[in-house]
């Protein structure tokens, strides 16, 4: 006999967390009968300046299967919090589910740029991704490299060795889910990989709470410079070059200016 539900709760306070927050954007977007093109991220949307998608696309739901799914997987890779003596454990946890929604997001757009620039492919340009699922494969990679011997639960009974999980979970969803985001999914496992072997680490408190003003900054200025949602208190205002901000806050005088010199060659994605 299991554990009583409540005290898995409390031995996975983040996973719970992410779960119910998920639970409840997916509540939202039924009532108010929101379309995945609304908060899902395409290349169309990002090149128009709507950064806020990465965020938005990751924490939504379109259907009630998708949700579960991916909330399932989810909490079964929620031991992780569990796994302080091997290096991991809640704060582990939390900082780099902020790197993997990010990065992942980042890198889907990057292989959707390539596709479109050096391929040809249009098809890309405009294809929405939403949904937990880059971070769930993310976590299962991880889980794969630091824990091998662990076993992924789904809905209850399906069980699989976490060894092979992200690419089983990769080919099984492409074939059950034609509408499933291979880049999406790949881009999850890329990012797992990097952060399993040591290649994005160092992250700390300080670093964790400096990203997560970053992508609050960036979050809510994008969302008032795309139309999405109007803030009464922030203007958004041209200079002498259209594409270089101000930035004003309204009320009490205060005034707050951002320049910026643009670099030759280099892109931003």
């Amino acid at each position: 006999m299991g554990k009583p539900l409540f005290y898995e709760i409390l031995e996975k306070p983040a996973t719970s967390c992410i779960i119910g927050i998920c639970s409840g954007i997916w509540f939202y977007i039924q009532k108010k009968n929101i379309g995945y093109q609304h908060v899902g991220l395409s290349y169309e949307t990002a090149s128009q300046g709507h950064y806020w998608r990465v965020i938005t696309s990751a924490l939504s739901h379109i259907s009630l299967l998708h949700l579960v799914f991916n909330m399932s997987a989810l909490w079964s890779l929620g031991v992780v919090e569990q796994l302080g003596r091997l290096g991991l454990g809640v704060a582990y946890y939390l900082y780099y589910t902020l790197v993997l929604v990010v990065v992942s997001g980042l890198l889907v757009l990057g292989m959707y740029h390539f596709l479109i620039q050096r391929f040809k492919i249009e098809y890309f340009r405009r294809v929405t991704a939403v949904g937990y699922s880059c971070v769930v494969f993310g976590w299962m990679t991880i889980l794969s490299v630091k824990q091998p011997s662990s076993k992924l639960d789904l809905f209850g009974f399906l069980s699989l060795p976490i060894s092979f999980a992200p690419f089983e979970s990769l080919i099984f969803t492409s074939i059950i889910v034609p509408q499933a985001s291979f880049l999406g999914h790949l881009s999850g496992i890329i990012v797992g990989y990097a952060i399993a072997w040591g290649l994005i680490h160092g992250m700390t408190n300080y670093w964790a709470v400096s990203m997560l003003g970053w992508i609050a900054v960036v979050f809510v200025f994008s969302l008032k410079h795309s139309g999405a949602y109007d803030f009464d208190f922030l203007e958004i205002e041209s200079v002498t070059d259209p594409s270089l901000p101000s930035v004003r806050f309204i009320g009490d005088g205060r005034t707050l200016q951002i320049s910026t010199v643009p670099v030759e060659g280099i892109q931003i994605v």
